[in-house]
């Protein structure tokens, strides 16, 4: 197995995973600063590991596989975090929206895999937008209190809100891609009773 730095990186963000959970719930002033830089330094790990595979060519299979679990482990842990400590049905849906979401596009783009068909499930620009967003409103609403002035953690609700809107709309784009294979598979089945 190939060790690369892109995947000693992603390996220490889900290594922070347990630090995350562990900072927000200790019982000092500062834990929601602390839990959003864990968050925040977790997601920039992720952007810096896809740079440096992309810029050094250090892809391993191992690394393609771990990346994406470590970025839905993170996020849902947070997501888990923030709905526990701020149980509104809205904050509840957005993050049911974008969990869910992750698991249904996780279990498509395995069977497109198994199709031979993956690379039309591949990353598209609207997930980039969508993760972005996303990891902005999770820190936002890790930090949770007003800077000069700005109401923090509203802004990251309607972020959240927004990354969940993104989350469907990228999850159909998705859906659009493989339908062709799917509808394919589904009609070789009927044939084949």
């Amino acid at each position: 197995m190939k060790m690369t730095v892109p995947t000693w990186l992603t390996i220490a963000r889900i290594v922070m995973i347990p630090v995350l959970v562990l900072v927000f719930y200790l019982p000092y002033k500062w834990t929601n600063f602390a839990a959003a830089f864990v968050f925040a330094f977790a997601s920039l790990t992720d952007w810096l590991d896809g740079y440096i595979a992309r810029r050094w060519n250090q892809y391993s299979a191992f690394g393609a596989f771990l990346d994406p679990v470590a970025d839905k482990l993170m996020v849902a842990t947070a997501l888990f975090l923030i709905v526990q400590s701020h149980p509104t049905r809205w904050m509840a849906l957005w993050a049911a929206v974008i969990v869910g979401r992750e698991i249904a596009v996780s279990a498509l783009r395995e069977w497109m895999a198994e199709l031979g068909q993956r690379k039309k499930v591949a990353v598209a620009s609207i997930g980039k937008i969508k993760t972005i967003v996303q990891m902005v409103a999770v820190t936002l609403l890790l930090y949770q209190a007003p800077i000069l002035g700005l109401p923090v953690f509203t802004i990251g609700e309607w972020m959240l809100a927004a990354a969940a809107l993104l989350t469907l709309w990228s999850g159909f784009e998705y859906l659009r891609a493989a339908w062709p294979a799917l509808r394919e598979q589904a009609h070789a089945g009927v044939d084949s009773q």
